[in-house]
């Protein structure tokens, strides 16, 4: 199993951050590159606690779909999502919220597995963790510009 875990620091409220980062219009907008869209479930507003969303984008060369269920919300404090379909063995998001005196620190924790056994494991290793771990180093970036500056309005308002 692979695991990931990044923290970001926001100037933001975290009620807002909250919100941000769970918001399929600024989902869309972070991965603009591999031109992700929401085909089933909840596919724009805010996700909440019991709903699913199904992406579709172009990763690794190829057009893959990948279901996501929100499992855990503690608003505005903490979310877990699940993979319930997809590529992966197993995917698991934690985001945590952390209030401070300036701000916010968003904790990212990812854990997953790829099929295939042996040959899964050395592609996380070589390749696979890092092209997600760039992955939510954009989304998180997209997140944090959003979120410090007035753009947030047009997204949760």
């Amino acid at each position: 199993m692979a695991s990931i875990h990044l923290t970001t620091f926001i100037k933001a409220p975290a009620k807002r951050v909250f919100d941000l980062s769970r918001s399929i219009s600024l989902h869309k907008i972070s991965t603009a590159h591999t031109k992700e869209k929401a085909i089933a479930g909840v596919t724009s507003g805010l996700i909440s606690k019991n709903e699913t969303v199904t992406w579709q984008a172009k990763h690794l060369f190829k057009t893959r779909q990948f279901t996501s269920k929100i499992i855990e919300m503690q608003s505005p404090l903490f979310f877990e999502d699940e993979m319930t379909r997809g590529d992966f063995k197993s995917f698991k998001h934690q985001h945590h919220f952390k209030q401070t005196a300036n701000g916010i620190i968003m904790i990212d924790v990812i854990d997953f597995e790829s099929p295939y056994g042996v040959l899964g494991k050395a592609v996380n290793k070589i390749y696979l963790k890092k092209y997600v771990e760039n992955l939510l180093i954009k989304r998180n970036k997209v997140i944090k510009d959003y979120a410090e500056t007035e753009k947030w309005k047009a997204i949760l308002n």
